[in-house]
């Protein structure tokens, strides 16, 4: 009886040594990096942990032109790095079939403190951000069915969703998740501001003049650390007779909100030219001439702006010289986001 007792334990322990022998390794955990003085973020991590695999899967969907139509768009061809992830001297995107798209191509920066996304914060969660621009005639062009079916050809995609989920099943839920890791980690943090406020650097003469004039006239729209307040504000923009965007009013069909557009993220704003929900402005010159001069006074244009803004030519070449300040270096050359076949990722753990 001792006899049969023993050799069914023994069959056990092998039984559970074989099937941890062949269980799939688990991922590596990221730790989310907050930078020092910053908000908590307001993103879910505990619906999408972090992990090294699901950031590197969510890295080659997002430089993969097989989630368009032509196999030839991806996130990244409008989201380039060096332009902090806009798109470098073009008002509008061009989409599938060299078509324009309605607005300018927003910045990917310190996502996971945003609750809304797009212009007129259409979209709610960024899981679900990437599905607009993808499956938009006028951008990617691509059905969600087409993109699995491409991908499932790529044994390599069946390896990364194994390391990432623990199976090889490739649906749209986990495609936005592991879209979402990777913008997740692209935290701007590290311009000459954040290394002045940390005590580590300090601002020229002409930086430190402009950053008390911003401080005055400026920061109630655009605080620090993330230089915007997330708010949906009209700043005097006429409505443009061909794309006829009214903005946040689009979503909530309340005339109240009309022409009223998300605030950007000042961060690298030296980088992200042209400027405006429709890249009307191609230069800083042109956006301090609107806000001193050309404002549309509007029912609705926000009431900060019942005076425009009083700006001197000396004012405007100091807020100059500190938005200057803003350019983050480590992260438009961060290799961990660039492009796969120019830099290999080199995630670390926490970082």
């Amino acid at each position: 009886m001792k006899k049969a007792v023993i050799l069914g334990l023994v069959a056990m322990v092998l039984l559970v040594m074989i099937s941890w022998m062949n269980a799939p390794p688990k991922p590596h955990p990221i730790k989310f990096p907050i930078p020092k003085g910053w908000p908590q973020p307001v993103y879910d991590f505990k619906s999408n942990p972090l992990t090294e695999e699901s950031f590197e899967l969510g890295k080659k969907l997002f430089y993969d032109g097989r989630l368009s139509k032509d196999n030839q768009i991806s996130c990244g061809t409008c989201h380039q790095q060096f332009a902090a992830f806009t798109t470098f001297d073009h008002p509008l995107s061009h989409g599938f079939n060299n078509q324009q798209t309605t607005r300018n191509a927003p910045a990917l920066q310190n996502l996971a403190w945003q609750r809304n996304f797009m212009a007129d914060g259409g979209i709610t969660h960024l899981d679900l951000q990437p599905l607009a621009p993808i499956t938009a005639e006028n951008e990617m062009a691509e059905t969600l069915e087409n993109i699995i079916a491409k991908i499932k050809k790529d044994k390599e995609y069946a390896n990364m969703f194994q390391a990432a989920y623990g199976d090889a099943t490739i649906n749209t839920q986990r495609i936005g998740k592991a879209l979402s890791q990777f913008m997740l980690l692209m935290i701007s943090s590290s311009s000459k501001y954040d290394k002045v406020m940390q005590g580590f650097d300090s601002f020229s003469l002409p930086e430190k003049l402009g950053y008390g004039i911003f401080q005055q006239k400026c920061a109630s729209c655009h605080p620090a650390p993330l230089f915007t307040d997330n708010q949906y504000r009209n700043a005097g923009l006429s409505q443009d007779e061909v794309l006829k965007d009214l903005g946040r009013m689009g979503i909530t069909n309340n005339p109240a909100d009309s022409l009223k557009f998300k605030v950007p993220s000042l961060r690298n704003i030296a980088l992200t030219a042209p400027y405006g929900h429709d890249g009307r402005f191609f230069a800083l010159s042109n956006l301090f001439e609107h806000y001193r001069k050309q404002m549309v006074l509007g029912p609705t244009t926000d009431t900060l702006f019942s005076n425009r803004l009083a700006l001197s030519n000396f004012e405007i070449g100091q807020l100059k010289a500190f938005l200057t300040t803003l350019t983050d270096s480590v992260f438009i050359s961060d290799p961990r986001f660039s492009e796969p076949r120019m830099a290999a990722s080199t995630l670390n753990h926490g970082h």
